[in-house]
């Protein structure tokens, strides 16, 4: 009765109606299926197809129009019903027509067959008695029958015998047949691949009957149906197919109890190791079992039977995990031996379904490698694309895509968070071996997509943009292990060497990966002020800066092959951007000689580049190693900083408007003024560059354009932010250096134009009168008082020159002649 009721529970199931559609189903569909799905047919068309399929019996003739009809049903196989009488009719089709129906008529009646014995509630034991004697008769006699007469056959007697009601008798000759169907006809499921969902059903079915007969038989080719010359070609779809099919099956022998085919299960699968097995399908069953015993040790089934199954599947889990991640290592073959990478991709897909597997040696280092060799191929895809690009016949844009589409890249995050949790309960061996193996990884990855970038950018756009996608998911991965790494190894726990090493490991391969940060993260935030706080000393600072790429490297490019620009390279500017974000942060333990050596030339290289970010940042650099310590530190800083002043101002002033962004320059020269010991020369040398700047910039667009001083009252633009930057410096430069600046500031002052110079004296006025600086604002209020008489006089004077001359249009240069400097310096 217990039996009798699971059985009709699963045929009430549709998703366990059809096993072969349900392991379909759970492996994210089949890619293997032939033409298009055919839509059901309607009612009427399936009436009509069982009454000329009566017909048929009568007038003793079957034609094509018949096999016709047979499709029109099978089509319609999740809503059709076949009831007894309609079974019989099959049967009577098959036994009295045989000689005359036409080979592909067979896989259809059979499956007919199949339907009725799935749906029937109670399937009627002396029909499946009778389809049995037809089929094991038509087997002996159909020896050139297409490949799926054999996988619909299979399925069949699989079927038949899984129905409990069943005599032991019948049970048994259909096991008979199918062990005889497996042995001798599967070198056809290589050829036919379509099949083996229908050929794993029949097998799932025969292995939850309760006749143990040909156990071992069957699971011996279970597990050896790919591991042939002639038979498929193992891949993740079929491993998950597996998986699902132990699960359900081991499912059954439980909750029907039949304990006996339980035993004969776990000594054929995990008892000895066979040559002839596939390891992944021996994996993946493993997995099976271990989904089985979870479900079950909750609800507290037969726990000393669940121990011992699940003993035996870790045991053989461990055992191909050892040795996968001992050959792989040893050997570096992943890319040549397919049957380890095929492992490899199982592993990682299946312990992403299963929570419960503890902690082994070897499984955070075999999900490392499954992560960078199958999931995340990075440095394989460079070296094939650099070897033959897609242009010349290489890798296509189709297979990228393929990968960007398969289940693999699709659980790349399930899959990171297991590798994640077993990377904290590993041994400190391991966790060394993948920390190797990732930030390895990230180097690769970055030398190799700089050379492909610059190989295929504006040639093979889509096929990059396929590789950056892939890069990115990547980027996410090593973000998180990162974090993971950061919250193991960066406590008090840790020596201090040790933290210093992997914050500077972690800082070198994000950089490498930062091209593809797209998103923010909060983990990545998180990892970096981790590691950035491991990274404060004169040693650890050093080693980090070691690390930039030298300038030769930055400027010729990674080959002499293609024409090289540097401020083109994208991928080598993030990378730059990383450090001169990051160096900031940490500048005050950065010894000057390397700071200068190092730091130096990659930072004024970097503020001549087009993209205004990346051009703030290196004025940030400079600001933040201006504005580091005090007047009293070493010489040799002081020194540096003030021979860095003058580079500065000339590479930022040559680049200004078109390159050097204003917020950058501007931030490096305030910082500079305020942190150079008072009267530094390199202050007087900033102040004379600046005022000659922008005497030229408003000699150009004064003389130019008569109105420009139009535009100082809207959007400051370059000669207006100029000036403004002038002003404000009178209340930050020292005491020493302010008269040289009012007296400079003052000759560019008389020289604008009166509304211009209305609009300067405006905020003059109000600066002068916000400040509460007692020593500095009574001298800068009897420099404006002064100023502002002389600029009156100016406009006298020259109002009287203009008169007096009768040449047209005269130059600013002629207008300010008459104002003498030497009285103007008197005056003040």
């Amino acid at each position: 009765m217990v039996v009798s009721n699971h059985y009709r529970r699963m045929s009430r199931q549709g998703d366990f109606l059809f096993l072969e559609e349900w392991l379909k189903s759970r492996c994210g569909g089949y890619p293997h299926k032939v033409g298009p799905k055919n839509a059901p047919a309607t009612a009427r068309a399936i009436i009509q197809a069982w009454a000329e399929l009566r017909d048929c019996i009568q007038s003793c003739t079957f034609g094509q129009h018949h096999v016709q009809h047979l499709r029109t049903l099978v089509n319609s196989q999740t809503s059709l019903h076949v009831a007894e009488p309609q079974a019989r009719l099959v049967l009577s089709i098959l036994q009295s027509l045989n000689s005359s129906l036409p080979p592909e008529s067979y896989p259809l009646l059979f499956r007919l067959l199949y339907i009725w014995v799935r749906k029937a509630a109670n399937p009627a034991a002396s029909v499946i008695d009778s389809a049995v004697e037809v089929l094991s008769h038509l087997l002996t006699c159909q020896f050139d029958s297409p490949p799926a007469f054999h996988s619909e056959a299979i399925l069949l007697s699989g079927a038949f015998s899984f129905v409990p009601s069943l005599s032991e008798r019948t049970k048994t000759r259909c096991l008979d047949m199918l062990s005889g169907l497996l042995m001798g006809k599967g070198k056809l499921f290589g050829l036919f691949e379509e099949l083996l969902p229908h050929v794993l059903a029949g097998i799932g079915y025969a292995l939850s009957s309760s006749v143990t007969v040909h156990c071992a038989e069957i699971l011996d080719s279970l597990f050896g149906i790919w591991d042939k010359e002639d038979g498929p070609r193992g891949s993740v779809t079929h491993g998950l197919m597996v998986l699902y099919l132990i699960d359900w099956t081991m499912s059954n022998l439980i909750n029907l109890q039949y304990l006996d085919k339980v035993h004969v299960f776990i000594q054929e699968s995990f008892g000895t190791f066979k040559e002839n097995h596939a390891s992944f399908a021996v994996f993946m069953a493993a997995i099976g079992v271990l989904k089985v015993t979870d479900r079950s040790a909750s609800s507290g089934i037969k726990l000393d039977l669940i121990s011992r199954m699940r003993s035996s599947a870790v045991v053989w889990i461990e055992a191909l995990v050892s040795d996968l991640v001992s050959r792989s290592l040893r050997a570096n073959n992943l890319r040549n031996d397919p049957g380890d990478r095929l492992l490899l991709q199982c592993v990682s897909l299946a312990l992403a379904r299963t929570a419960s597997f503890s902690s082994h040696s070897s499984l955070v280092v075999c999900l490392a490698l499954a992560l960078l060799n199958e999931i995340f191929p990075l440095p394989s895809l460079y070296e094939t694309v650099l070897e033959k690009p897609p242009s010349s016949g290489g890798l296509k844009l189709n297979e990228i895509k393929e990968h960007l589409d398969n289940i693999l890249f699709k659980e790349a995050g399930a899959i990171t968070g297991i590798f994640c949790n077993q990377y904290v309960l590993a041994d400190e061996e391991n966790k060394n071996i993948v920390e190797s193996l990732i930030w390895e990884y990230c180097q690769d990855v970055y030398f190799g997509h700089r050379q492909v970038a610059m190989l295929l950018m504006g040639k093979e756009d889509e096929f990059l943009e396929g590789l950056e996608k892939i890069a990115e998911s990547a980027f996410l991965m090593v973000v998180v292990f990162a974090l993971a790494v950061t919250k193991h190894k960066l406590n008090s726990r840790s020596a201090q060497e040790i933290q210093m090493e992997i914050s500077l490991k972690i800082l070198v391969s994000f950089s490498c990966m930062e091209y593809f940060r797209h998103v923010r993260l909060p983990e990545y935030i998180e990892t970096i002020r981790k590691v950035v706080a491991g990274v404060k000393n004169e040693h650890a600072c050093t080693c980090f800066v070691n690390s930039i790429p030298t300038y030769g490297e930055l400027t010729n490019g990674p080959d002499h092959k293609t024409k090289y620009l540097w401020s083109k390279d994208e991928v080598q500017t993030a990378r730059i951007l990383f450090y001169l974000r990051v160096i900031p942060t940490f500048i005050e333990c950065l010894p000057s000689p390397v700071f200068r050596n190092l730091v130096a030339p990659t930072m004024f290289l970097y503020m001549e580049h087009p993209n205004g970010k990346v051009a703030r940042a290196s004025h940030s650099v400079f600001m933040a190693f201006m504005t580091m310590g005090k007047e009293s530190e070493n010489n040799d800083r002081v020194s540096l900083k003030e021979q860095l002043v003058f580079h500065y101002i000339q590479r930022s002033l040559s680049g200004y408007p078109g390159i050097t962004p204003f917020e950058g320059m501007a931030s490096g020269v305030v910082g500079m003024v305020q942190h150079l010991p008072a009267g530094s020369p390199a202050i007087f040398y900033c102040i004379h560059s600046l005022i000659e700047k922008a005497g030229q910039l408003c000699s150009e667009v004064f003389t130019h354009e008569a109105d420009a001083w139009k535009k100082w009252q809207g959007e400051p633009e370059p000669s207006k932010k100029l000036m403004d930057l002038l002003l404000r410096l009178l209340f930050v430069v020292d005491i020493q250096v302010l008269p040289d600046l009012m007296k400079l500031l003052a000759q560019l002052i008389t020289k604008l134009p009166q509304d211009a110079q209305d609009i300067v004296f405006n905020e003059l006025y109000s600066q002068v009168a916000d400040s509460d600086d007692v020593v500095r604002k009574p001298i800068l209020v009897s420099w404006l008082q002064s100023l502002s008489y002389l600029c009156t006089m100016a406009t006298n004077q020259n109002a009287a020159y203009q008169k007096r001359e009768s040449e047209d249009n005269p130059t600013l240069p002629q207008i300010a002649e008459p104002l003498n400097g030497g009285t103007i310096t008197a005056r003040l």
